[in-house]
Formats: C-alpha cells, sequence, structure tokens
C-alpha cells in the first residue's frame, strides 16, 4: 500500500488543485461518452489479460472472483512454489467467510458513491456536460499522491487520466475490502499480501498500451526504446531476474567490498577476514562481524563513506568478519549446527587464537544474529565465556510477530521445503530475492518492468541495488530447520524448546552486555520484536531504535550524522510501547551512541598488530577474498 495509501483520505477532504484540461479539441459530450467508455474497458480487458499472461509461469490461479483454490502449475519447474500458492488461496477463502455482510454493502454503497463522483469529474470540462450540480473535484485528485502517475503526460490526455483514476479507485475499494477482515484473523496477512500482489501488477503504468510515459518516449526516440527495452529483457532473461541497477558499474573488491585486509582462515563454510588497522593502538579485545548468511557480508562494507567496518576500524578496534561461502548442490548437505559449531564457533576458537585474547566482543547482523545467539547459547551450556559484549543489529530471537516474511510459512509450506531440500538440495539464491522483492512489489519489482522493458531505460548506478542483486544460495538443511524451529513454531526464544549441536538453547545464558539495533520501519525485522531480546538475553541490555528500515537504517554512517534515532535510559520496561513513551529523540546516526557504548568494552589498549594473523592462521589471500565473489547460479 505504498503508492495508493494517500488516496484513502474521503474525497470531500481532499484540496482543490489546479484544474486540467481534459482533451478540450473533442467537440461534443455524446460522443466523448460514447467512445471513452468501451476505450476504458478495452485497456481494462488488456491488463486483465497481460496479467493473466505474466501469472501463467506462476499456474493457473483459477478465477478471481471465486477465489478457486489454485490448479496444479503447469510449468513443472514452478512446482516448489504449488503449496505457497495453494496456502494463499486457502486463506482468501478463509478470510472473505470472516467479512460480515452489512461491511460488505457498506462499501459497495460507498464505491457507487465515488464512481458517481469520479464519472462526473471525468466530463464535467468537456464541451456541452450537462452540470448543473456543484463543480466536482478535479479528475487528478483520484491519482494525487501516486508516483506512478506523477507525470503530466497521465494528465494531458484524459482517457490516461480517466484510466489511472479508476484503476485507484478499484484499488483503493478493494484493499477497503481486505481490511474488513478481522485483525484476529491468521489468514489476513497472506490475503493482504496476495491482494497487493494483484493490484499492483494491474495498474496502467505497467503496460504499455495503457502508459502514455511510455508512448511518448517511443515517439520521441523514433523507436529506439523499444530497441533498448527489447534488449533489457533479453539480458535479463539470460540472468533469470530483474535488473535493479547497472551491474557492469560495480565489481567487488574493487569499488565495493574495499576495506583493506586479509583472509587469515578458510573452511567449507566460511572465510574469516581480518581488516587492517587504521590506528597506532587498538583495543586490547577484537571485534568479531557475523553478518547474514542469506546475504552477501559487503552490506557492511559498500563504499569507503558508507562502510560499517571502516568505521569500527577507525574507532580503534581489531576488527575481524566471516564471510560465508555460496554454498553449490555440493554443499546441500550443510545444517544450522554446522553453521554454528564449524562456523560462528569456529571464527570465535581462530579470533582468540589470532589475537591471543581469551575474550572478544562479537556483532551479529539479522540471521547472523540469529545464528550468533544459539551459538553463544551453545557456548555457555560448554562453559565457555569467550564473550566479552554481544551487539545484535535488527535481529529476531522472538518470532511471535515476523512481520512481513510470515506470509511465506505456515505447515504445509514448511514441510515442502523439508521434504524437497531438507534432507539435501539448495534454496536458490534468486528464489530468496523474488521473495524479499515481493514484499515491495511497486518499488522492487513494477518499478523496474516499467523502466527497463516499456521505457527501454539503463538501471542506475547504485551500490545498495548491487549489493541486493548479488543473492546467495541457503542450504537446504539449514533453511528447513531455519523455517520451523523459528519462524514457525518459535522454539529459539523459549528455554529448552530447541536443540543446537546437542544442547537446549537458553538466551538466558548470554550473561553479557548486549547492545540492540532495531528499525523502525524495519518490514522484516519488527521492531517490537526486536525488542523482545532485551528481556530474553541474561546481560544488561542497551535497546536503541534507529530511523528508517532494514538495510537504510542500520547504514546510516557517522560522518553523513543523518536521520534520528530513540534511547531510553535506565530500566527497559516491559514492553516496546511503554519503551518509545519514555523514550527521547536524538538526531543523527546510532553508530555515534554505538561506539560510545562499546569504547570499555576494549578492555584497555595495545599496539597494533603489524601483520594479518599468526605463525598458525597465515595470510590465505587479501580481503574481500573468494567466497564473495561466488555468485549464486
Amino acid at each position: 500500500m505504498h503508492n495508493i495509501a494517500k488516496a484513502d483520505e474521503p474525497r470531500e477532504h481532499i484540496a482543490p488543485t489546479k484544474e486540467r484540461k481534459v482533451n478540450k479539441q473533442i467537440p461534443d459530450f455524446n460522443e466523448v461518452f460514447g467512445l471513452l467508455l468501451p476505450v476504458a474497458e478495452q485497456m481494462q480487458q488488456q491488463m486483465q489479460a497481460q496479467f493473466q499472461q505474466a501469472m501463467g509461469a506462476f499456474g493457473q490461479l483459477g478465477p478471481l472472483p471465486g477465489l478457486q483454490a489454485a490448479a496444479p502449475l503447469q510449468n513443472a519447474t514452478m512446482g516448489a512454489i504449488q503449496p505457497f500458492m495453494n496456502s494463499i488461496m486457502g486463506a482468501c477463502q478463509a478470510a472473505l467467510t470472516q467479512i460480515p455482510v452489512h461491511s460488505l454493502g457498506q462499501i459497495q454503497a460507498e464505491y457507487a458513491a465515488e464512481l458517481s463522483a469520479l464519472m462526473a469529474s471525468a466530463f464535467s470540462s468537456l464541451p456541452n456536460s450537462d452540470s448543473k450540480t456543484k463543480q466536482p473535484v478535479p479528475l487528478d485528485c483520484w491519482i494525487q499522491g501516486d508516483k506512478r502517475f506523477a507525470s503530466a503526460d497521465w494528465h494531458d490526455h484524459g482517457v490516461y487520466e480517466f484510466t489511472a483514476a479508476m484503476y485507484s479507485l478499484n484499488a483503493r475499494f478493494t484493499k477497503r475490502i481486505v481490511e474488513l477482515v478481522p485483525d484476529s484473523s491468521p489468514e489476513k496477512r497472506k490475503v493482504e499480501y496476495a491482494v497487493e500482489q494483484f493490484v499492483d501488477a494491474l495498474s496502467p503504468s505497467n503496460f504499455f498500451v495503457t502508459n502514455p510515459e511510455a508512448q511518448k518516449k517511443l515517439l520521441e526516440t523514433k523507436g529506439e526504446s523499444l530497441t533498448q527495452a527489447i534488449q533489457n529483457l533479453m539480458a535479463d532473461m539470460q540472468k533469470g531476474r530483474i535488473s535493479q541497477t547497472d551491474e557492469s558499474a560495480f565489481e567487488v573488491g574493487v569499488n565495493v567490498a574495499t576495506a583493506p585486509g586479509d583472509v587469515v582462515f578458510e573452511c567449507e563454510y566460511f572465510q574469516l577476514l581480518q581488516y587492517k588497522p587504521a590506528t597506532e593502538k587498538v583495543g586490547k579485545q577484537p571485534m568479531l562481524f557475523v553478518p547474514p548468511c542469506i546475504n552477501k557480508y559487503y552490506i557492511l562494507d559498500l563504499q569507503p563513506s558508507n562502510s560499517l567496518v571502516n568505521f569500527v576500524v577507525e574507532q580503534g578496534h581489531t576488527l575481524f568478519l566471516v564471510s560465508w561461502k555460496n554454498p553449490t548442490e555440493a554443499d546441500g548437505h550443510f545444517t544450522w549446527d554446522g553453521y554454528v559449531e564449524d562456523g560462528v564457533i569456529k571464527a570465535i576458537e581462530v579470533v582468540k587464537a589470532i589475537s591471543k585474547q581469551p575474550k572478544l566482543n562479537v556483532l551479529g547482523f539479522c540471521v547472523g544474529g540469529t545464528l550468533l545467539a544459539t551459538a553463544l547459547s551453545t557456548l555457555a551450556n560448554r562453559g565457555d565465556d569467550s564473550v566479552n559484549s554481544v551487539t545484535f543489529l535488527t535481529t529476531l530471537l522472538d518470532f511471535t510477530d515476523t512481520g512481513a516474511l510470515g506470509v511465506f510459512v505456515d505447515e504445509e509450506q514448511v514441510k515442502a521445503r523439508e521434504e524437497s531440500i531438507g534432507k539435501g538440495g539448495v534454496m536458490p539464491g534468486k528464489d530468496l530475492s523474488s521473495a524479499f522483492s515481493s514484499l515491495r512489489p511497486n518499488d522492487l519489482i513494477w518499478n523496474y518492468v516499467v523502466n527497463n522493458y516499456l521505457k527501454g531505460e539503463k538501471p542506475p548506478v547504485f551500490d545498495l541495488l548491487y549489493w541486493n542483486s548479488d543473492s546467495t544460495n541457503l542450504p537446504g538443511p539449514m533453511f528447513a530447520w531455519y523455517l520451523r524451529n523459528t519462524y514457525l513454531e518459535n522454539k529459539v526464544c523459549q528455554p529448552g524448546k530447541a536443540l543446537v549441536c546437542g544442547m537446549p538453547v537458553d538466551l538466558g545464558l548470554i550473561d553479557v552486555p548486549v547492545y540492540i539495533l532495531a528499525t523502525r520501519e524495519d518490514h522484516i525485522v519488527p521492531w517490537t520484536s526486536a525488542f523482545q531480546t532485551s528481556h530474553l538475553v541474561g546481560g544488561e541490555s542497551r535497546f536503541v531504535l534507529g530511523a528508517s528500515g532494514h538495510i537504510a537504517g542500520v547504514i546510516n554512517p557517522a560522518n553523513k550524522n543523518k536521520r534520528n534515532y530513540w534511547v531510553c535510559e535506565g530500566e527497559i520496561p516491559e514492553t516496546p510501547e511503554q519503551w518509545f513513551k519514555k523514550a527521547k529523540e536524538v538526531p543523527g546516526s546510532w553508530w555515534n551512541d554505538w561506539a560510545q557504548w562499546l569504547e570499555p568494552m576494549k578492555g584497555g589498549e595495545v599496539k597494533a598488530p603489524a601483520k594479518p594473523g599468526n605463525a598458525k592462521y597465515k595470510p590465505i589471500e587479501p580481503a574481500p577474498g573468494r567466497y564473495v565473489k561466488q555468485r549464486a547460479v
């Protein structure tokens, strides 16, 4: 509901804007009325046909009005998503039965009134229109605030503006119907997801026949835009995904992931990077980053100006980082226990050996934080107190509310994954990437469809989007364990319910200082869920809420000092609502707050190491290493 949300206000509250002319050259209102409606109907049919064709790759959904259960997918290679499609259709069927009949009747009446008002607006400024009532609201008010229709091309020709306004009206009332499903309904989130996919896909901006910007560009370029659009499409078909940025502009190790350092250890799970010191003296106790294995680590080291790696090194820390291997079919046996034992715990052992320190500070980001937490519980069960402090960045440990990703997880879907790849195999990175993109379809899918394939434009140069397109695979056994024990059954936060490396997980055993960052607009890790970590761990916690979302809220460089964050000194309240009520807003980057919290964790200072590694763990190759350069296929 990204762009249409602003149209949810009642019509009478919309401030009138400058009235636009609607094709004044047409001389007769009756003629226009007779021609416009069939044209609009034809456009709607075209949009519907193209949408059905686009959905063909995913199988036949059945007639939408009756919300029939999904038929078996026609493409056998897409069979893995059949449980998801069945789950969505079943949720729609169940949800519709929960909507009160009288509420539907009220929605229908409101829709009829607004449709009548829209029609009056569409024809009010035409010659010979018999408008004896008060001046209707200008037609563009129905699409005001929707960036898809912001260009003047949508308003210079009445038929396009009318089509966009009609779409906006239908989209808004379709979502209004979904809002009638009770919040307590377990199906509501899935229905919202399904409707958002359907509504966003049917936007007239997505199709050449109803997009005046694309048509205008075709004329202005004398067909060159069409030639480029076909080239873009063919190139993306070879990649198997939509290009979001000009990928030729970036190369890992050349202009992204450039922080100087060395690979000092590697195994089948990961390479360990040790970064070159930037200060003469460093903290006695080193730091280890554990990034998510679901993404490449260099989100933490994009460019020198926005690199959290550089920032930490400049603060006087000896920094090590886990660079996970991008698993292939040969690695399809990797398990969650393997990532913990041969991944996180092994990295901790190597860092201790190289630094000759009994303790270190650790940081986990997203899924890396979940891996780290279960590893720390395992170490505590063994009586190992190697960790001095922990930082969790946008990490879920309590999966009661899983945010937008919850739509992909239920018993049927998890069982399907367990049966297909749970005992061996790989979850393709492009499938994971597509799932994440579908959570924001207008911004991460259709925006690029329009620009790349209708207008023939080259995607912009953007490091964050390059990283986003550099997906990673996940081993099936590890992925299946993760889905069941976290998203589905929420065992990790319940002492003794989950087993890792043969030992019961108890997050209360993490009895060291803990810094917890959540971000207020995070749709992957809701901040209210990340907040619960403060009451799960045994150590003293500091909870900080950053502005923006899952990535932009974390990568907020201190040197730019943009945005803001919230802190609440003293004892952490029981609920996130109580915490936010007491919290104070601080301008700038949370990096500064974290650096101040981390300073006492250094354990004093020593001379910076002159060389990476040691006699046992010698440098293997320069950072960023080979593993991060492996592309998912």
